[in-house]
């Protein structure tokens, strides 16, 4: 069975996330949630995502839907 890689990336700077599942082509496109954009190939299949605003999750968490 072949292995997953997940790219994790933090900029404490900016205060934000982003986690990458598949490297390909893809672009950021909006969620339900303002924080939250995520990263579809041409087709549409989720590649990964980006939150904004990491911080302010310390006190309860963040569900969103990805598409």
């Amino acid at each position: 069975m072949e292995k997953k890689i997940v790219k994790l990336w933090y900029d404490p700077e900016g205060d934000f996330l982003e986690v990458i599942f598949e490297k390909k082509t893809g672009y950021f496109r909006e969620t339900d949630n303002d924080q939250v954009m995520e990263k579809v190939d041409a087709e549409g299949n989720v590649l990964g995502f980006s939150i904004l605003k990491v911080s302010a999750l310390k006190n309860h968490p963040l569900e969103v839907a990805l598409k």
